[in-house]
C-alpha cells in the first residue's frame, strides 16, 4: 500500500497531518513518503517526528516545472500549487492513496481515471468560515474532520457521504504539547498576557485598523502583556526588512512575532491569558482550555446569526479600535458569561479526543482503502 503525504502549500500544515503518515509508516505492508512544495517543510517534519520518538518518513520535494519555478521566485506570487501538482501529476496518480490537508488538491483527483488513488482531506483549520466547506472537498473519498461540527457541515453541503467521514480530533494539538515541554518564559514578569492573532485575510482581518492603536494602548499601561502573533502568511511573503522592522518593536512587555516557530505550535495560545482576534481558526486553540476572548469587528460585519462567525459568541464583539485596552481590562469579569458556550463550541470544533487521533485517521485510512467505507472505532 503506497501511501503519499502531500503538502502542498506552506509548513504551518505539517502540524496538522503529519503524526498520520508516521502512524501509518509504523504499520505492516505501509510504504509512506511526504511530498512537500515549500522547502522549509523538511526541518518541520523532523522536528514533529523527534517530538514523537520516531524517525521521520521519507521526503521529497515536488518537481516545480518551469512556470511553477517562475510563480515561486516572486515571493509575494505564492506557491504555484496547480502548477506544482501538473508537474507532478504522473507520478503522485500512481500511488494508492494520497493524503492532503489542502483542499486544492482536488484538481489532482479529478486528474485520476480510476478509483485509485484514494484521496483523503484531513481539515486543519477548526474556524466556521465558509472556506472549511469549500465544494471542492466533494473531490475526496475520504474525509477526516476533527468534531462533529466540520463532519455534520459536510453532510448538510453534500460533501461527502457518512461511510466516508471519520472524526479525528485536533491532532495539532497533540503534536504542539509535546514540542512544547521545557520552554522558557516569554516574559520576565507576572503580568497577565493578551494575544492579538489577526487572520492574514486583508477583506477580513483586523490589523490595518488594530495594530497601531492596540501597540499605543498597551505601551501607556503597566497591567498586561502583550503578544502580536499574526497568522503565519500573513509575513511570509514580505521581506525580512519589513519582518524586523515590526519585530524591532517589541519592549518588554510587548512580543511582536512575525515568522518563529512559536506562530506554528500552539505556543501563544497555550501562554496567553486573554485572546484578541477576528476570523483565524486558531481561537479553538486557545479555548481547547477556556479563556477570556475578544473579537474585533472594525469591518462592520453583520455577525449575529452567521454561522461563518459562530466563534464569536464566545466573547465580546467590539468595532472600535479605541476600545481595545478598555474590552481587555474587563474581558476577564465578563468571562463567566462565556465559558458553557466556550466550551460546547470548541468541543463541537475540535473534537472530543485529543491523544488519539493520528491511530483513528490511520485506522480509517486503511479502512476505507480496503474495505470503501470507514468509521470511527
Amino acid at each position: 500500500m503506497k501511501i503519499a503525504f502531500l503538502f502542498i502549500a506552506e509548513a504551518y500544515q505539517t502540524y496538522h497531518g503529519y503524526t498520520i503518515a508516521l502512524e501509518l509508516a509504523k504499520r505492516d505492508g505501509c510504504d509512506v513518503i511526504a511530498y512537500y512544495n515549500d522547502p522549509t517543510v523538511p526541518e518541520h517534519l523532523q522536528r514533529i517526528a523527534t517530538a514523537n520518538g520516531v524517525k521521520p518518513v521519507p521526503v521529497k520535494r515536488l518537481k516545480r516545472g518551469f512556470l511553477g519555478w517562475m510563480i515561486q521566485s516572486v515571493r509575494f506570487l505564492g506557491m504555484a500549487k496547480n502548477q506544482v501538482m501538473r508537474a507532478n501529476m504522473r507520478e503522485l496518480l500512481s500511488y494508492d492513496v494520497i493524503v492532503s490537508v489542502e483542499n486544492t488538491v482536488a484538481w489532482l483527483a479529478k486528474k485520476r481515471t480510476s478509483d485509485r488513488p484514494v484521496f483523503v482531506f484531513k481539515s486543519h483549520g477548526a474556524g466556521d468560515r465558509d472556506v472549511a466547506w469549500h465544494p471542492r472537498i466533494a473531490e475526496f473519498d475520504l474525509l477526516l474532520p476533527h468534531g462533529s461540527k466540520t463532519a455534520e457541515r459536510y453532510l448538510e453541503q453534500g460533501l461527502g457521504q457518512p461511510n466516508g467521514i471519520v472524526t479525528t480530533g485536533y491532532l495539532k494539538t497533540e503534536v504542539t504539547e509535546r514540542l512544547r515541554k521545557g520552554e522558557e518564559a516569554l516574559f520576565e514578569n507576572d503580568r497577565p498576557t493578551v494575544i492579538y492573532n489577526p487572520h492574514k485575510d486583508r477583506k477580513q482581518s483586523s490589523w490595518r485598523q488594530a495594530i497601531e492603536p492596540m501597540l499605543d494602548q498597551f505601551a501607556k499601561q503597566d497591567i498586561f502583556n502583550l503578544i502580536v502573533a499574526p497568522h503565519i502568511k500573513m509575513f511570509r511573503r514580505r521581506s525580512a526588512s519589513v519582518r524586523q522592522k515590526w519585530e524591532s518593536r517589541s519592549t518588554e512587555n510587548i512580543l511582536i512575532d512575525t515568522c518563529s516557530n512559536r506562530l506554528l505550535d500552539n505556543s501563544y495560545t497555550v501562554a496567553a491569558d486573554i485572546y484578541i482576534g477576528d476570523v483565524s481558526s486558531q481561537v479553538y486553540e486557545f479555548t481547547a482550555r477556556p479563556r477570556p476572548c475578544i473579537f474585533l469587528n472594525f469591518n462592520k460585519i453583520d455577525w449575529r446569526n452567521n454561522p461563518n462567525y459562530l466563534f464569536w459568541q464566545m466573547g465580546e464583539v467590539i468595532d472600535d479600535p479605541a476600545e481595545i485596552f478598555a474590552a481587555v481590562a474587563r474581558a476577564r469579569e465578563m468571562h463567566p458569561q462565556y465559558i458553557e458556550i466556550q466550551k460546547k463550541l470548541t468541543r463541537d470544533a475540535l473534537g472530543d479526543d485529543i491523544e488519539n487521533g493520528a491511530e483513528y485517521a490511520a485506522d480509517a485510512i486503511m479502512d476505507y482503502y480496503h474495505h470503501g467505507k470507514a468509521q470511527r472505532k
